[in-house]
């Protein structure tokens, strides 16, 4: 991680908890419907263990509707805010790269977040949504920096290590949410951490 300067985060499985709001998500497209929960999940756990969105694949699999995604109901981790202050106080400037809903900056100041970033890239406000390698490159040019002097940070291979990687950034990859079984290709991530609390463990001091 030598000669790093920024800090680049997903937000959902990564920094934000969205566990009650998939399975909120989850109970609104079988309610009314003869299909059963753990039928559901069976087939949504299997297909997030292969790196691929469970849930669409199920809702397509039992013929459903796709539900709304209510972001009221996600939530910081709890190491989320003690995170960000330490990489901070190291010297690092940090930023999102995330597929959001629009109102991801309302959001992060709702949570006592948003002080922590210098750069918010939201699919939603930004134009680009990952994996499109686009996305990356708009959050740089914002701050400025070349990719090889920037991580990202994110619990996906296919949205946030693989098209990172392709532009030349440093990766590390968070074992969190429905995607941490999900199988990485060799040399996707440069260091992987099963809490965003140890990520200090990996990210040196600025300059070190």
């Amino acid at each position: 991680m030598q000669n790093v300067q920024w800090l680049f985060f997903d937000l959902g499985s990564t920094l934000i908890d969205e566990t009650d709001a998939l399975a909120r998500r989850v109970r609104e497209t079988i309610s009314g419907t003869n299909v059963r929960l753990k039928d559901f999940m069976r087939v949504c756990n299997a297909r997030y263990a292969e790196g691929l969105d469970g849930y669409k694949t199920a809702v397509g699999t039992f013929h459903l509707s796709i539900a709304p995604w209510h972001s009221d109901e996600e939530r910081p981790y709890h190491d989320a805010a003690s995170t960000l202050q330490g990489l901070q106080s190291r010297g690092y400037r940090l930023g999102v790269i995330a597929n959001q809903l629009p109102g991801t900056e309302q959001r992060l100041k709702h949570w006592g977040l948003l002080p922590f970033f210098d750069v918010v890239a939201a699919s939603a406000e930004c134009g680009y949504a990952k994996p499109d390698p686009e996305i990356f490159l708009y959050a740089l040019r914002r701050a400025g920096c070349a990719p090889e002097k920037a991580v990202m940070i994110g619990d996906r291979v296919d949205n946030d290590l693989l098209p990172a990687k392709s532009i030349g950034m440093r990766t590390v990859r968070v074992l969190a949410g429905p995607f941490s079984a999900s199988p990485a290709p060799e040399g996707a991530a440069d260091a992987t951490v099963r809490s965003l609390f140890a990520l200090l463990s990996v990210i040196p001091p600025y300059g070190k």
